[in-house]
């Protein structure tokens, strides 16, 4: 074979698979869309304020996500961490599931906490920060019983609202 022919053959290739590949970034748009589609109206809130540090006073991590999937015995692929928290809430369709799902944030969030805790008790110049986070972690687990409170399970056989 010469490279003629291995030419004309990645040609005919790129004409037959050209129309149906498709960009990493359409992909990710579609993706996107997808996504939207599927997630709960909380989810919208927990991606402001969890995934921010400067209002949930800990940075959770993609690792920090999958290991959360994990101890949910949830397959949660490795991608950026609001697809990741997508993902991990789209399935949600009890309380049961929405409280466990926040009882395993929740001891992530506390292993921070303590460490906030240990760094005030070692580097007193700096309780002022830590404080504050652990301030605002506390708002952050009252965030997720209130969400759990505002939850309403669906069923399958549940009538629709009719207006």
């Amino acid at each position: 074979m010469n490279i003629d022919d291995i030419n004309d053959l990645k040609k005919e290739f790129e004409a037959m698979t050209g129309s149906c590949t498709l960009t990493p970034e359409q992909g990710r748009q579609e993706q996107d869309e997808e996504d939207a589609e599927d997630i709960p109206y909380y989810v919208e809130e927990l991606q402001k304020k969890l995934l921010a540090p400067s209002i949930a006073g800990v940075y959770l991590t993609r690792i920090d996500l999958k290991r959360i999937a994990d101890d949910l015995e949830e397959s949660l692929p490795i991608k950026e961490r609001k697809p990741m928290l997508r993902a991990l809430m789209r399935h949600t369709t009890s309380k049961a599931t929405l409280q466990e799902i926040f009882d395993v944030m929740n001891r992530y969030i506390d292993g921070r906490a303590l460490i906030y805790q240990e760094l005030i008790e070692s580097f007193p110049a700096s309780a002022g920060f830590f404080k504050d986070n652990l301030q605002k972690i506390e708002k952050t687990k009252q965030m997720f019983v209130r969400i759990v409170e505002d939850f309403e399970e669906l069923e399958i056989t549940d009538e629709p609202m009719i207006i």
